[in-house]
């Protein structure tokens, strides 16, 4: 039976041609206060989610404080996009159980999800069941993660990864190319290659910087975009999000 945040997520993809998740992480801000600004301008500019989360230093006190503060200042669901067991916090509405299916350490596949799922129960954090898969050129959170990175000019194994994700029972699958990677968001030829082979909703993260590249995600066939980089550091304003979400809406 599928939790109330998961059930939130299939019933705004049935309303909406595409969802926008904001992503923060509090590492990449100035201070926790810009973080929080940025998750209220979100709120205010119509996205659908807040993802909090990052591959490195976002956890304990600064995790809490962080949450805490943006779940009492926004009203769409808050969710933890862990980059490892630290990521957990009880004042999260719920969280990316993922499993990261291209890493070549099967710590990252299921063992850190062992570890931290005790915490998670305790906390009554929903967990949303998410398959992971990362994209040349991978970021941190490649090179964290250990991954045997898919080539982006090879969208079949993309597509292949996201069928055994759905094969295997995961709710929804990610590609991320990776935190503002230069060479921008992952070729439409692979959203379009995945989103046809899938049933399951499909996520698409990592280089989204603009309404009109957001759009021609959405339109290649992804159900929701993650968008962090473009709205760090002061450039998250309601207005630019606003922006994009109406893009991915039209």
């Amino acid at each position: 039976m599928a939790g109330k945040i998961e059930s939130y997520i299939y019933k705004e993809l049935e309303k909406k041609k595409g969802l926008l998740f904001a992503v923060i992480d509090p590492m990449d801000h100035s201070s926790l206060e810009d973080a929080v600004n940025m998750a209220k301008n979100a709120n205010q500019a119509d996205a659908d989610l807040i993802l909090i989360g990052g591959s490195t230093g976002v956890q304990g006190e600064i995790l809490d404080e962080v949450t805490k503060r943006i779940k009492e200042s926004v009203n769409i669901p808050v969710v933890l996009f862990p980059g490892n067991i630290g990521t957990v916090t009880k004042y999260a509405d719920a969280i990316y159980f993922m499993s990261l299916l291209n890493s070549r350490n099967p710590y990252w596949i299921s063992g850190a999800q062992m570890l931290a799922a005790f915490q998670i129960k305790k906390y009554n954090v929903e967990p949303l069941s998410v398959g992971y898969s990362v994209v040349e050129p991978g970021g941190t959170v490649g090179w964290v993660g250990d991954v045997n990175l898919i080539p982006r000019s090879k969208p079949e194994l993309a597509a292949a990864t996201g069928l055994a994700a759905e094969y295997m029972g995961f709710k929804f699958f990610i590609t991320d190319a990776g935190s503002n990677p230069k060479e921008g968001h992952i070729p439409l030829e692979m959203v379009k290659a995945v989103s046809s082979t899938i049933s399951i909703p499909y996520i698409v993260a990592g280089g989204i910087k603009t309404p009109d590249e957001a759009k021609s995600i959405i339109n290649a066939g992804a159900s929701a975009i993650q968008v962090g980089t473009a709205f760090e550091k002061g450039k998250g304003s309601v207005e630019k999000i606003k922006r994009m979400v109406d893009a991915i809406r039209s």
